[in-house]
């Protein structure tokens, strides 16, 4: 079976100022053959980026916020795993990282402007665009 996991996240919560405590989300995949052992393969992973990266710093807490099993995967048509949705504009920035690696965390700052997002000062492109 393959388990991704959803996971919350707050560190840095030992900071006086707002700007320096940091929460956030992230997702974790793996192929195992029983969820028992899928979730001792996240809180390992997790143990390790904590040890050996700049993920997880100073006082942090994360939950288990959901497990998804697969057997297979869609093959016909694209499923939606994840949706979030906040109240009200998108003013500070945040980190993003896409499959992090001892090698290579992948991570980018995020902003959000007047058009658009930027990924490290540069503008996303749109990708689909709904109106009225």
């Amino acid at each position: 079976m393959v388990y991704i996991a959803n996971f919350l996240h707050r560190t840095h919560q030992e900071s006086d100022t707002e700007a320096e405590r940091r929460y956030g989300e992230f997702s974790m995949v793996v192929e195992s053959d029983t969820k028992e052992r899928a979730i001792q393969l996240f809180r390992d992973k997790i143990s390790e980026l904590r040890r050996n990266s700049d993920f997880f710093e100073g006082h942090c807490t994360i939950y288990f916020n959901q497990l998804l099993e697969f057997e297979n995967f869609p093959s016909a048509e694209a499923a939606l795993l994840g949706f979030k949705s906040v109240a009200g504009d998108p003013v500070m920035p945040f980190i993003g990282c896409s499959v992090p690696t001892a090698e290579s965390d992948n991570c980018k700052i995020y902003n959000w402007g007047q058009d658009g997002p930027a990924a490290d000062g540069t503008g996303n492109r749109l990708f689909i665009e709904f109106k009225k």
